[in-house]
């Protein structure tokens, strides 16, 4: 029974050795564990903010990029609006300017078969002219190749003259 029940030096012997035991792990390890304990807990905290910020940022360059986007898509539609626009301006001033330029060409066209109809008109009348006047002298000059014929002509002629 003795191993049972201690004996008092030997309970004053492992309290000693205890507290001894006890000190040193205060002094040397307890102290190093703590503070091992409490930088670990601190660099966790950070590692949290750090990501809180992180998550902060991203969504406010979400935001950003979303936001650029919009301009980007509405700047992109003013951009087709006006080149649509100035399509339309282009392919309008090019259809007016052809009716104009059509229309000039028409005139002119139109001015230029009236002189050449006027110019035809005239050489066709003065060939008319010289050719009647060709034969009037043929058949005059073959008319009058006898002097009674000339004198019953003239004749003639003073009496349409006298009637008018």
């Amino acid at each position: 029974m003795d191993l049972l029940i201690p004996e008092i030096g030997l309970i004053f012997w492992h309290t000693v050795s205890f507290l001894i035991l006890l000190f040193l792990l205060g002094k040397f390890a307890w102290k190093p564990v703590l503070k091992a304990i409490k930088e670990r807990e601190e660099n966790i905290q950070n590692a949290l903010d750090s990501a809180e910020k992180a998550k902060l940022e991203m969504a406010r360059l979400t935001n950003e990029n979303e936001q650029l986007l919009k301009e980007a898509r509405m700047e992109r539609d003013n951009i087709l609006k006006e080149a649509k626009e100035l399509k339309d301006k282009i392919v309008a001033d090019a259809k007016t300017e052809a009716q104009e330029s059509g229309k000039k060409i028409l005139e002119q066209a139109k001015r230029e078969i009236e002189e050449q109809k006027n110019r035809a008109l005239a050489e066709v009348k003065n060939q008319v002219s010289s050719l009647s006047l060709d034969i009037a002298r043929k058949v005059l000059t073959k008319e009058f190749e006898d002097q009674a014929k000339q004198d019953a002509f003239v004749s003639d002629l003073l009496k349409d003259v006298k009637l008018n």
